[in-house]
């Protein structure tokens, strides 16, 4: 069964099997949100944190769920919506799952641009990130190109990208003071400790005015997944919507980098999670937008979960990412596409 949603002109079809894997991973959204609000290095009640949220209950109580705990979730909640947002539009246009922004070197390029902008003006982190993430898909883009953009060559290029730009970011860092350098080099591994509101309203805000230009590329987006002679025969503007998905999806890695850190391999599992989940061959953008949401918000937990010590989330999401990265490489390279 599908329903059919319009909206101002867009015009949007829900199918059931959507629908419940949508509520579905909103309950488990809500329970790993409920989890993060528990753990932490001060014990807290769950009847306390209802007290906290509702405005009651003491005022260190209402601290630490309101100040410190309830923005951390949201800018990890955002920042991982951004990430699978941009790594799912990057693999359906490319048609490769590796294809992902932090594989193939926008990611790292979002990070030295932040780290820059950090450098010379103390601040402007997003567009510095945005001018960061742009420069290095160029760059990348004419490397790779050679009578077009094979996706594979595309993929090595981006991945000597990333190496590259790490390099220049420890050259960066170490320009720094000591604790400039050691707070960069937490932020750089992917951490959302000490986030504020500002962070969780910029991620949340960002996402808020990409919808609805997500929400129009997403029928195009899926006739992308085709032979460019079928979608060039439906009508479709191949290097004008090719253009415009680029730009979208480096826009959503710059804002989620700036609000968590370039965290490795969120955007380049979310993607195949979600098609795993809801088949049929659709981009599946809701789901990788969940499924990245919830993958940065587990490894922040799991990140605070460890006693006596401060681990950024990037340990954890890329223990998640590593062996699926492995897998896929192992699985191109037995069909002959590297």
């Amino acid at each position: 069964m599908t329903w059919t949603l319009r909206i101002s002109g867009l015009s949007l079809q829900i199918s059931r099997q959507s629908l419940l894997a949508g509520l579905a991973a909103a309950a488990v959204l809500a329970a790993a949100a409920g989890l993060a609000l528990l753990l932490g290095s001060y014990p807290l009640s769950l009847a306390g944190i209802l007290d906290a949220l509702l405005g009651e209950g003491s005022g260190l109580h209402r601290l630490i769920v309101l100040d410190l705990r309830l923005p951390r979730i949201l800018a990890a909640l955002g920042a991982g919506a951004a990430f699978g947002l941009s790594g799912a539009m990057f693999q359906v246009m490319m048609r490769n799952p590796l294809a992902a922004p932090d594989v193939i070197g926008f990611n790292a390029g979002a990070s030295c641009g932040a780290l820059c902008a950090m450098m010379l003006t103390g601040g402007m982190v997003l567009p510095g990130a945005i001018a960061g993430a742009l420069l290095t898909a160029a760059a990348v883009t004419l490397l790779a190109w050679k009578d077009g953009l094979p996706p594979e060559r595309l993929i090595l290029t981006g991945v000597g990208a990333s190496l590259a730009l790490a390099a220049a970011a420890d050259l960066l860092m170490s320009r720094m003071d000591v604790l400039s350098a050691a707070d960069m080099a937490q932020w750089l591994a992917g951490s959302l400790t000490a986030r504020t509101w500002r962070d969780a309203a910029l991620v949340w805000g960002g996402l808020a005015v990409l919808a609805p230009l997500v929400m129009r590329l997403h029928f195009p987006l899926a006739r992308l997944a085709m032979d460019d002679a079928i979608a060039t025969g439906l009508g479709l503007p191949l290097a004008r919507l090719r253009l415009a998905v680029t730009a979208t999806a480096i826009l959503l890695a710059a804002l989620a980098v700036s609000t968590a850190g370039p965290l490795p391999f969120v955007a380049f599992a979310a993607g195949p999670i979600a098609r795993r989940l809801i088949p049929g061959g659709r981009p599946a953008l809701l789901g990788a937008a969940a499924c990245g949401a919830l993958i940065t918000l587990l490894a922040d937990c799991a990140a605070r979960a460890v006693p006596a010590v401060q681990l950024p989330a990037g340990v954890f999401t890329a223990l998640i990412g590593a062996p699926l990265l492995l897998w896929l490489l192992i699985a191109h390279v037995r069909k002959g596409a590297l």
